[in-house]
């Protein structure tokens, strides 16, 4: 291999099921102005990245067509606050899924003292998501009760310990009794069987919440409705139930409710570089405290990336699968 070259993963035909991924040689990408490069030692790998293999969720314009929303690694060259050799973790547009990867200098946050490179791949993506959704769109405050539906996955381990640490209550439900037990251990204050239980019912009878993180939709939005209190917000990150639904207006006007959604990977590079700032103040001083600890279920090397996407695909992981560089 060239020292312009380097590895990465590429999906044969474009699309297809998770044995189409395989490890190629291509050109190292270039950082233009405002960009670094970096070394990557560790890269997440997220349910968008199983809809981009899908040929559900293309990258934006300008991206990386490589799959890999986010990595750690070595600042190889230096822009920004950022010089050569710094340890960072970075939320891409694309191209997490390769031995180098390109960013904007302001998408990328400096690994925690004593931090691997493996738990730090692990939290950009989620990070973000949960801080925009349910912090900034969903309003959570201290003192308040978050539902968050999907408590096992890494969007869910992430809402459940941000929220704990900005003083919330939190019920969490997920599809088992072995997952349902999963989510208290990482700090739920209840967690419900959806399998066997109905959450509505029991979000009621503790009281109502107030904001619910939903990546299930379909059958799950007429209950989530019922479960809100007066003025509570529902917001949406994935459809995996269904993404049509009735729409009660009589009940959102009555109960003043608010219904919201959001993605992050089509955003601006200054709103995401906006969010990464606000992460950095109120979310980094978590996670530096070990109130947010990184949940790796399992790691995959760079070249069994098909594997990484069967095992996240199955269902049974707690927390991240991320892929060694």
């Amino acid at each position: 291999m060239s020292d312009a070259a380097m590895t990465a993963i590429a999906i044969d035909g474009g699309k297809g099921s998770a044995d189409a991924l395989h490890a190629v040689e291509v050109a190292r990408p270039a950082a233009s102005d405002g960009q670094i490069l970096i070394a990557v030692k560790a890269a997440g790998v997220n349910r968008p990245d199983l809809l981009q293999r899908m040929g559900f969720y293309p990258a934006p314009p300008g991206a990386s067509d490589i799959l890999g929303l986010e990595v750690a690694g070595e600042v190889v060259r230096p822009a920004g606050r950022w010089k050569a050799g710094d340890r960072v973790c970075a939320l891409l547009g694309g191209g997490g899924y390769a031995q180098y990867a390109v960013c904007d200098a302001r998408h990328a946050l400096p690994i925690p003292v004593g931090m691997s490179f493996i738990d730090a791949a692990s939290l950009p993506e989620t990070l973000f998501t949960v801080y925009a959704n349910v912090f900034e769109h969903g309003g959570l405050k201290a003192g308040q009760t978050l539902l968050v539906h999907g408590a096992t996955s890494g969007i869910g381990v992430a809402a459940i310990q941000m929220a704990k640490a900005a003083g919330a209550k939190v019920i969490a439900t997920a599809r088992g009794a072995d997952k349902a037990a999963q989510a208290i251990t990482l700090g739920a204050d209840l967690a419900i069987d959806a399998s066997s239980e109905d959450f509505e019912a029991v979000a009621k009878a503790q009281g109502g919440v107030d904001v619910i993180l939903d990546m299930v939709a379909g059958p799950y939005f007429a209950k989530n409705l019922e479960a809100l209190n007066t003025g509570g917000r529902l917001v949406h990150i994935a459809a995996q139930g269904g993404g049509t639904v009735e729409l009660p207006i009589m009940k959102i006007m009555q109960k003043r409710l608010i219904i919201t959604g959001s993605t992050l990977r089509p955003r601006s590079a200054d709103e995401k570089a906006r969010l990464a700032a606000e992460i950095e103040r109120r979310v980094w001083p978590w996670v530096a405290a070990g109130a947010i600890k990184p949940v790796v279920d399992r790691t995959f090397p760079l070249g069994d990336a098909g594997a990484a996407h069967a095992y996240l695909e199955a269902g049974g992981h707690l927390g991240k699968v991320v892929l060694t560089v």
